[in-house]
């Protein structure tokens, strides 16, 4: 049995296409078997939202007049990088307002970024600006203070270099000292387990082999549609997988881009973490084709199937050291306790389940009603066979 993106548009355009998510595909499989399963479902919709921190967006002002090539510039005091052409600027979540001391005193509750400016804009918040140039002949203007909407600019589209994580570490603080992190405080001596994945509605645990999901990809993004546009950064496929083919660490990430335009607000949120810094929480849903047999028992991944690698946050994960305390399962990790070396722990998530889940679901609705087609991939995404792998830094420093 093998079916097409074609096919399975010429469906959907019917209003004939049997769409499910990927909570609901378990069940499915359970009660039909994969076999009829896979003949009778044609698309399984996955989401995620959590904080993702290599996140951004281009923006291009249009033009002032006189005209200015802007060299610096300040959206609500957050600067943004301006090194690309006359008025466009991108702007990067975890960038923190000029007046931020940052981690000091120590530990910092960085209330307002990038990420906060981009969720501000998205609701048609007003942004201030203050822009400043070393003018040109053709560019005179030297200094512009003012405010724009997004409905007032030419352009904003969100380019995030790394979402969308297949899987990614439980974080533990075994030293006698609280701790902040980029997961959250970590209370001392195991006190607290915090993680940050939507498990078996993860797009990328769906479609472990990335032989779906690709360079060109349709997505739901932010509330409205986006793209993949290549491998995220830290891209990782070949890490050790379970004997169900299931990673067992971070893996595979995604680059998108989608126009802010089309986003809401409720789907990218500034967040706050104390004493690590300003971030973005980003919602992504992907649908995954069911092409044939295999991409369907792919998508059938359930939470007790996925395990995650704990890590110590004090000093393994600071330090490098590879070090792995246990693997946690993620059935447990959404039971609220854990067990290590003999110990209950709580664990706490930084994302949502529910918006994951609501997520898969909206993009079900959009599928079922005609209003998002499938798209075909131009480029496969790189896998552990073409010995695509994640290397630290390799040039000197001191």
């Amino acid at each position: 049995m093998k079916k097409t993106i074609e096919e399975i548009n010429r469906k959907i355009k019917k209003g004939k296409a049997v769409v499910c998510t990927a909570e609901e595909i378990i069940e499915i499989a359970r009660t039909k078997g994969v076999r009829r399963a896979a003949q009778t479902v044609d698309v399984v919709t996955t989401g995620t939202f959590g904080p993702m921190c290599s996140s951004g967006a281009f923006v291009n002002l249009g033009h002032l007049k006189p005209k200015m090539k802007i060299a610096k510039a300040w959206f609500n005091e957050v600067e943004v990088f301006c090194g690309i052409a006359a008025v466009d600027a991108y702007i990067g979540a975890a960038q923190l307002p000029e007046h931020d001391s940052g981690n000091t005193p120590y530990p910092g509750t960085f209330t307002y970024g990038g990420g906060h400016v981009i969720e501000d804009l998205v609701a048609g918040k007003k942004i201030r600006f203050r822009a400043s140039a070393y003018g040109t002949h053709e560019y005179p203007r030297i200094q512009a203070n003012g405010s724009f909407t997004i409905n007032d600019i030419n352009d904003a589209f969100l380019f995030n270099p790394r979402n969308c994580y297949q899987n990614y570490n439980v974080a533990i603080n075994t030293s006698k000292e609280k701790i902040y992190t980029y997961l959250g405080i970590l209370k001392p001596e195991f006190g607290n387990a915090n993680y940050c994945s939507a498990g078996q509605l993860s797009p990328l645990l769906n479609d472990p082999d990335y032989r779906t999901i690709g360079v060109g990809t349709r997505i739901f993004l932010g509330g409205g549609i986006g793209y993949v546009v290549r491998q995220g950064t830290q891209h990782d496929p070949a890490v050790k997988r379970t004997k169900k083919n299931i990673p067992i660490a971070g893996a595979g990430t995604l680059a998108v881009t989608g126009d802010l335009k089309q986003m809401k607000p409720d789907w990218l949120r500034g967040t706050s973490i104390i004493g690590y810094g300003a971030s973005l929480t980003v919602g992504i849903g992907i649908p995954i084709p069911i092409f044939d047999e295999d991409i369907l028992r792919a998508t059938c991944v359930r939470d007790q199937d996925i395990v995650a690698p704990v890590v110590d946050y004090s000093y393994d994960y600071p330090n490098m050291t590879g070090k792995v305390i246990a693997h946690i399962d993620y059935r447990a990790l959404k039971s609220g306790t854990i067990r290590i070396k003999g110990r209950s722990i709580p664990a706490f998530p930084m994302s949502s389940y529910t918006k994951a889940r609501d997520i898969a679901c909206i993009l079900k609705q959009w599928i079922v009603q005609g209003q998002f087609l499938l798209s075909q991939p131009a480029q496969a995404l790189p896998t552990r066979e073409a010995g695509a792998v994640v290397r630290p830094f390799r040039g000197r420093y001191t």
